[in-house]
C-alpha cells in the first residue's frame, strides 16, 4: 500500500524493490500530486487511485485502506513511496503477522542503529525521541517509534479499526496506534534502516510543530477516554470485540503456519 504525493522521482525505486513473490497487490493512492506520479504509477504497472483534490496524508491513508479492505487481503504494509523507508522488510514485517504473532509491526528508525549518523536531522530525532518517550508513558508502552511510515497490520485489526473517524493529517499516525493500543492488539517492531535524501518528503518546521502538538494531545485524550472522563469519537468502540476477532485471526494465521510446517515436512 502506498500513499502517495509528489513521489514521481522516487516510486520506482520503492516498487521495484516490492517482492513480487510475496505481494499480491500494490495499491497506490495518489493525493492529487502535481508532479508525474500517476503517470509513473502506470508506466510501473499499477493502476492509482487518484484523489482530485488534495485530502492530506491521513485521507490518504482512508483511502488506502478502504481499498485494501475491499481486496479482501489477510495483512496491509503500508511504505511511504519517497524512498525513505526500506521496502525490503516488506516479507519479513508481513510474516511477523501471518505466523500470528503479531496484529501490528512497525519499522523502527531508532531500534538498533544510529538515525543522526544515517542522515535524520538532529532536531527531528530529539523530538522523536520526546515524543516517543510521553507516548510511551501515556500509552503504557515500550516502542521505540511511534513516528514511522512503514507499518503492517493484520486485515482483522485494520477491519474492527474505526480509522475514518481519525484526523486528515499527519497525526492520524498516531490515532490509529492508539486505537490499536485500546484494541489490546500486539505490536512489535522491526529495526528500519532509513534514507534521507532530496527526494525523500519532510513537512516543514510548522507543520511538524503542529504535528507534536497533535501528538500530545493524542496521549492526553487516550488517558481521558480510558478513565471515563470524556469521550473521543475516534476512540469510542468496542475493543473486546475487536480483540476477539484478534484471538481469532491469530489462532487461524499459527494453525495455517503449522499445516504449512506439516507439509513442508511431509514432503
Amino acid at each position: 500500500m502506498l500513499p502517495a504525493y509528489n513521489a514521481a522521482a522516487t516510486l520506482s525505486r520503492t516498487v521495484i524493490e516490492l517482492d513480487p513473490d510475496v505481494i499480491d497487490e500494490i495499491v497506490l493512492v495518489d493525493d492529487a500530486s502535481t508532479d508525474q506520479t500517476v503517470t509513473m504509477a502506470r508506466k510501473l504497472g499499477l493502476e492509482p487511485i487518484r484523489h482530485e483534490l488534495n485530502l492530506g496524508y491521513g485521507g490518504n491513508q482512508k483511502t488506502c485502506y478502504d481499498r485494501v479492505l475491499e481486496l479482501g487481503v489477510d495483512i496491509i504494509v503500508m511504505v511511504h513511496p519517497d524512498y525513505q523507508y526500506s521496502p525490503l522488510l516488506v516479507p519479513a514485517m508481513a510474516s511477523m503477522i501471518a505466523y500470528g504473532e503479531y496484529d501490528l509491526v512497525l519499522g523502527s528508525r531508532i531500534l538498533a542503529q544510529n538515525s543522526v549518523a544515517r542522515g535524520m536531522p538532529r532536531y527531528k530525532y530529539v523530538a522523536n525521541r520526546f515524543l516517543t518517550f510521553v507516548e510511551n508513558i501515556f500509552l503504557r508502552q515500550k516502542l521505540s517509534e511511534y513516528h514511522t511510515g512503514l507499518r503492517a497490520f493484520s486485515s482483522a485489526l485494520l477491519a474492527g479499526l474505526p480509522f475514518e473517524r481519525n484526523s486528515d493529517d499527519f497525526v492520524f499516525d498516531n490515532q490509529i496506534i492508539a486505537q490499536a493500543v485500546s484494541a489490546g492488539a500486539r505490536i512489535g517492531e522491526v529495526s528500519c534502516p532509513t534514507r534521507y535524501e532530496t527526494e525523500s518528503s519532510s513537512i516543514n518546521l510548522r507543520r511538524s510543530i503542529r504535528y507534536g502538538f497533535g501528538v500530545l494531545r493524542t496521549c492526553g485524550q487516550y488517558r481521558l477516554h480510558k478513565h471515563g472522563v470524556r469521550r473521543y469519537p475516534y476512540l469510542d468502540f468496542e475493543p473486546d470485540a475487536v480483540r476477539a476477532g484478534l484471538e481469532s485471526a491469530a489462532i487461524a494465521a499459527k494453525s495455517a503456519a503449522e499445516a504449512r510446517r506439516s507439509a513442508s515436512t511431509d514432503g
